[in-house]
């Protein structure tokens, strides 16, 4: 029995402002790629919060865990059927390009007002595309919260 190597973790983390070129791709940092291979991301249009929607980008691990989750949810609850729904059709995988770049799916990033620039900003596990004009209004909330979130840490 072989055991499959396994792959080296990659942090998603600081800030990158890029731009969005006519066909709607962004470069990914490189750091965020992976060493070889190809690999699928999951996009999610994230309604989540005030200031409006972003791309919430899942590596496979990630968007792997967030299924198990919604599985796991018991089938005779509603809301399971919503989140597969919403997620489901607010979602597409997109694939790195041999650039290392890629594409925003038309309505997506007209939905997340990504236009000429894109802000990808890391999460840690996992990563979001902005308009950067959006994200300064989500970066001077999250400094507001700051101070009581960090109290998680202690």
């Amino acid at each position: 029995m072989s055991a499959e190597p396994k792959r080296a973790r990659i942090l998603y983390n600081s800030r990158h402002l890029h731009g969005v070129d006519e066909k709607r791709r962004v470069q990914i940092p490189a750091k965020w790629r992976p060493a070889e291979g190809e690999v699928e991301f999951t996009m999610i249009v994230w309604r989540k919060g005030p200031h409006g929607p972003c791309l919430r980008v899942l590596p496979p691990e990630q968007m792997e865990r967030l299924m198990q989750t919604i599985d796991a949810m018991p089938n005779d609850d509603p809301r399971k059927t919503v989140l597969k729904r919403v997620i489901g059709s607010n979602s597409e995988q997109v694939t790195l390009d041999r650039a290392g770049r890629i594409c925003l799916p038309e309505a997506m990033a007209r939905e997340a007002g990504i236009k000429d620039q894109a802000l990808l900003v890391g999460l840690l596990d996992r990563f979001e595309i902005w308009n950067p004009e959006r994200y300064e209004a989500v970066d001077a909330a999250d400094q507001v919260l700051l101070p009581d979130a960090m109290k998680l840490m202690e």
